[in-house]
């Protein structure tokens, strides 16, 4: 994949897993759905690993496409400003964070019997970290072709997200799991800056010390 040589670790290696995942489940959707997509913990068919598991599989090729076409653009940038560590964790914590938010949901309104695919919730987070460190930076949809600033698109994006979860509109798609993505990453954000431990200074130190080696 020569589109990923320049790629950070984490990022490229998260892409690389959904592929193969998504691949596998294209070979034998049945078993790999009732073994890996995530069930309510009520469901028979609920086991421990699926809140992980059902991070790395899609629904459809759009919908790999899509999520993994975001997280290449704003992964790389997270990536190698907060480190591979920090961000690794911020993809996983935010991911487990949208799978308890769509959970709660689902127990309310006794929808307990549906499968969950999908990173959406980490990307989510992802995407709420490039805004927080980034918000005056330029994006320019796809479309419409409207060019706006990080934040503001990203709280465009969560309002739809909430108008939709809250009307019910876009059956099929778990936007209530977005918004704990999104909410997950924000609160870990600011506490990392809380903290004043955002950047991961040994990554740092390690990318300068491959560099200095790579100039001599």
């Amino acid at each position: 994949m020569p589109f990923l040589q320049d790629t950070p670790r984490i990022t490229k290696n998260l892409i690389i897993i959904n592929i193969i995942v998504f691949a596998a489940t294209w070979l034998n959707r049945p078993v790999m759905i009732t073994s890996f997509a995530l069930f309510h913990p009520s469901s028979e068919l609920f086991r421990w690993w699926q809140p992980v598991t059902h991070l790395f599989m899609h629904g459809g090729f759009w919908h790999l496409f899509f999520n993994m076409y975001t997280l290449y653009i704003f992964g790389c940038v997270v990536e190698r400003i907060i480190g591979e560590r920090k961000f690794l964790l911020l993809y996983f914590i935010c991911g487990l964070g949208a799978a308890a938010c769509h959970l709660g949901v689902e127990s309310v309104q006794l929808m307990r019997g549906v499968p969950t695919v999908g990173a959406s919730g980490a990307i989510y987070g992802v995407l709420i970290a490039y805004a927080m460190l980034f918000p005056d930076s330029r994006l320019t949809l796809l479309f419409p072709p409207v060019t706006l600033k990080a934040r503001t698109m990203v709280l465009i994006f969560i309002g739809i997200e909430l108008l939709t979860g809250v009307t019910g509109t876009g059956a099929g798609i778990a936007h209530f799991a977005h918004l704990g993505g999104a909410l997950f990453g924000f609160l870990l954000i600011r506490y990392w800056r809380w903290r004043g431990t955002l950047f991961d200074r040994e990554d740092l130190y390690r990318r300068n010390d491959r560099s200095d080696n790579y100039m001599r």
